[in-house]
């Protein structure tokens, strides 16, 4: 068994496939847009005008493959009551990637040692998901 993230970003999935890109290195594994389906959509499942916007799309993110969708395309993206957590392999790159999604977003909990990480720090990005930054700890003889 495998859980998968599949988030919906209400009209904004282009613009989060860019952010992910430079925020955290992802790679653009597939898109497709609504327009792009080969079957057609039951009526009102997604709004008129929407034909261009991302019906599904897959990113690398590390190991972890996250998909993606503009879902129904209201501008209102809502993820609450979850959280995705990213572990990183050392302080620099826990600090980077930390600084990078919290660009336009909210700190809720700013990076600092705790006593299961040298860092560790929860932002929500500019589009609502909140992210759980955590670094491994050091291994013996390393900094």
């Amino acid at each position: 068994m495998h859980i998968q993230p599949y988030l919906f970003f209400d009209g904004q999935c282009e613009e989060a496939l860019e952010f992910y890109g430079r925020a955290l290195g992802a790679r653009l594994n597939m898109k497709m847009r609504f327009s792009e389906c080969p079957d057609p959509h039951p009526a009102g499942t997604i709004p008129p005008g929407a034909g261009n916007k991302i019906m599904h799309a897959s990113l690398q993110i590390g190991d972890t493959d996250v998909m993606l969708s503009d879902g129904r395309c209201t501008g209102q993206p809502v993820f609450q009551g979850m959280g995705l957590t990213l572990n990183v392999a050392g302080i620099a790159e826990a600090d980077r990637v930390f600084t990078a999604l919290a660009e336009g977003g909210k700190v809720h909990m700013p990076l600092g040692q705790t006593f299961f990480s040298p860092r560790f720090g929860m932002v929500q990005d500019r589009f609502g998901v909140l992210w759980l930054i955590l670094a491994a700890q050091p291994s013996a003889g390393q900094i």
